[in-house]
């Protein structure tokens, strides 16, 4: 194990993205290491908490240059999970490997729907367990894990290609800087559902709604004269004001609490004009801040 933490520190995480996907059984961790394997990732799935210490040290000693990185679906079958995922936490912790956790999960009527799809029992299922008590006891051995998580997904909505294509999406997240605070951002429509993953929600119901206008509506909050329509006359002028300097103030308190995850959700009714574009404000304010930022439209297409 020695050797180990030696070809551990020795690994740049810079030029080899290390990526951990694991979550909720059911939630997509097999589709999220399909995307990783065509993005040029070496994968592995079923990994065992114990063994990703190995397979980063092996990866390491071979060198790998045809490959853009590792990715790992990490499996809780191990009776001791729990406890050995703090042991690997702190050896990580202690080399210089910069390691992204993507935490998958999913509403737990659609995981029962998906087993019920599928046929296939659940990890924890047993003849005196059933599949809901199974996902309670998965999602309280994994609560952890997903504290730890540097991206939680919610994929109740989602589709197999859905799921890839916000996986892809997020690949210029992952690319970045692996130092600091990662922080994204969501927009939504309450008509549809607001983001569970969410850390915050802000309620932008109350701004102008370009919906009403019969030659505005086909448009996005993407397009500047829909985001001038929200943003550049009060309620919306004064209310970006506050917000940035609210989060001007908000986010180095986070950081300093020793959070390097947040994620943000702006809600409007359809999710297509008002949060739209005042996600994508907010966006470019904290980049400029030199904040690593990330967007997603969750509900831009459904109205």
């Amino acid at each position: 194990m020695e050797s180990d933490n030696q070809n551990l520190s020795s690994l740049d995480g810079r030029s080899y993205p290390l990526i951990i996907i694991t979550g909720l059984s059911g939630a997509g961790k097999s589709t999220a290491l399909n995307v990783f394997e065509d993005l040029g990732f070496f994968t592995v799935d079923g990994m065992p908490v114990t063994l990703v210490p190995s397979i980063l040290a092996l990866f390491t000693h071979e060198n790998p240059r045809n490959y853009r990185g590792l990715a790992l679906g990490m499996d809780l079958r191990q009776s001791d999970f729990a406890s050995e995922w703090e042991k690997v936490r702190h050896k990580l912790k202690k080399s210089s490997i910069s390691l992204q956790i993507i935490f998958l999960e999913a509403s737990e009527n659609i995981l029962v729907r998906r087993y019920a799809t599928t046929r296939r029992p659940h990890p924890l299922e047993s003849l005196s367990l059933g599949l809901e008590q199974a996902l309670e006891k998965e999602k309280d051995i994994l609560s952890l894990v997903r504290s730890d998580a540097h991206l939680v997904v919610d994929t109740s909505g989602f589709s197999i290609h859905d799921l890839r294509r916000v996986i892809q999406e997020k690949w210029e997240y992952f690319g970045q800087s692996f130092s600091g605070m990662r922080i994204h951002l969501i927009s939504f429509g309450f008509k549809y559902g607001v983001p569970s993953e969410a850390d915050m929600v802000f309620d932008l119901r109350f701004l102008p709604n370009p919906f009403f206008d019969p030659e505005l509506s086909h448009l996005s909050g993407k397009d500047k004269i829909i985001a001038d329509y929200v943003l550049a006359r009060n309620p919306g002028a004064d209310y970006i004001i506050r917000t940035r300097d609210y989060l001007a103030f908000l986010i180095p308190l986070v950081v300093e609490e020793g959070r390097y995850r947040l994620t943000m959700a702006f809600g409007c009714t359809g999710g297509r004009h008002r949060s739209v574009a005042v996600v994508e404000d907010m966006a470019a304010f904290l980049k400029g801040k030199d904040y690593m930022v990330s967007t997603e439209h969750r509900h831009l297409n459904l109205g």
